[in-house]
C-alpha cells in the first residue's frame, strides 16, 4: 500500500490559500507561476499577483518577430547599378552579384562581362577621358580598316590573276578547298549540297574577338545577316546589331574576294563562294554597304 508521501509525490496542492487541495493534474498559472486546483485554475479565481503577465509576454514576442522585414530583392526600379555591356540586363553590387571594375574603360560589369573581350573594351572610349585622349572614334577606325580590306581584296584578286590559266595554281585552289573542308565547322544537319565553305575573321582595329579568325561552313540560303550572328558567336565577338541603333555598334560583314560590304538581307551563296574570305568589321555605317 502506498504511502501518503509517495501520493503526495504524484501531484501537487493548490497554491490558493485556505484550500491547498492536492490534485493530482495541477494547473500551472503562467503569469505568476504558480500551480493551482480545477477550481482556482483561473486568474480571477485564484487573485493572480500578475494578472496579464503571459498575455503581455506573448504580445512582444509576436511583435518583435513581425518588427522584422527581409530587405526586398533588388531590381531595376529600386536599384540602380546595373552591368555597363549594352546587352546584358544583370543588376551589379547586390548581396548576391559582385560588380567588377575595369581599369581600362573604367566601367563597372558584371563576372560575365569583367574580362576586356567580354565587353569590347578595346573600342570603348574611357569614362572621363578627354577629348584629346580618346583617339578616333568608331566609325574612324571602321572606316580605316575598311579601306585596307579593300587594299587587301584587290591585292589578292590581282596577284590570282597571272596565274588563274595555270595547272599548279588550279591543284592549289583544289587542295585549299579540301584542306578547308576538313577543318571548317558548322551546323552538321546542312545538306552537303547546300553547305558554303568560308574563311572567317575579325577585324582586330574595329572589335575584340576571343578567337580572331575561323573557318566555318553555312547554308547557302543563310542571309547574311544571319552569318554575320553565327559568326560572331563561333568567334566570339560581343555583338549588339539588334540591341542598338547606333551605326557605330553595328557589325558588317566584308567580303574580301567581292571587295565591298554585303547588306544583312542578301543571300549568302548569291554573293560568296566556298573558299572566300568574310571580315566582321564595326562602325563603318550602312552608307558604305555595297559600296566598292
Amino acid at each position: 500500500m502506498a504511502s501518503a508521501g509517495d501520493v503526495e509525490a504524484i501531484g501537487s496542492h493548490c497554491q490558493m490559500p485556505f484550500c491547498r487541495q492536492l490534485d493530482f493534474l495541477p494547473f500551472r498559472c503562467e503569469s505568476c507561476k504558480g500551480n493551482f486546483c480545477l477550481d482556482h485554475r483561473t486568474e480571477s479565481s485564484h487573485s493572480c499577483t500578475k494578472p496579464g503577465e503571459w498575455a503581455r509576454r506573448r504580445t512582444q514576442a509576436q511583435q518583435s518577430t513581425t518588427a522584422y522585414t527581409p530587405p526586398s530583392r533588388p531590381n531595376i526600379l529600386t536599384h540602380d547599378q546595373q552591368c555597363s555591356s549594352p546587352a546584358c540586363k544583370t543588376l551589379i553590387n547586390t548581396p548576391l552579384v559582385t560588380g567588377v571594375h575595369c581599369e581600362k574603360c573604367q566601367r563597372e560589369y558584371c563576372l560575365k562581362h569583367r574580362f576586356a573581350y567580354d565587353h569590347d573594351c578595346a573600342n570603348l572610349v574611357p569614362l572621363g577621358a578627354r577629348a584629346s585622349q580618346a583617339g578616333p572614334t568608331q566609325r574612324e577606325r571602321g572606316l580605316a580598316a575598311l579601306e585596307k580590306l579593300k587594299a587587301w581584296g584587290a591585292a589578292k584578286k590581282k596577284a590570282s590573276l597571272p596565274q588563274s590559266a595555270s595547272k599548279q595554281a588550279a591543284a592549289a585552289r583544289v587542295q585549299a578547298t579540301a584542306n578547308l573542308k576538313k577543318t571548317a565547322k558548322g551546323d552538321a544537319k546542312i545538306p552537303p549540297e547546300k553547305r558554303i565553305y568560308l574563311y572567317v575573321e575579325a577585324s582586330s582595329e574595329t572589335l575584340t574577338a576571343k578567337l580572331p579568325k575561323g573557318t566555318f561552313f553555312y547554308n547557302a540560303e543563310f542571309t547574311v545577316g544571319r552569318v554575320l550572328d553565327l559568326a560572331a558567336k563561333s568567334l566570339q565577338v560581343s555583338n549588339v546589331n539588334n540591341l542598338s541603333e547606333s551605326e557605330e555598334d553595328k557589325m558588317r560583314v566584308f567580303h574580301v574576294e567581292g571587295g565591298r560590304l554585303l547588306e544583312f538581307g542578301e543571300r549568302v551563296g548569291k554573293v560568296v563562294q566556298t573558299g572566300n574570305t568574310v571580315v566582321l568589321l564595326r562602325g563603318v555605317g550602312a552608307g558604305m554597304v555595297g559600296a566598292p
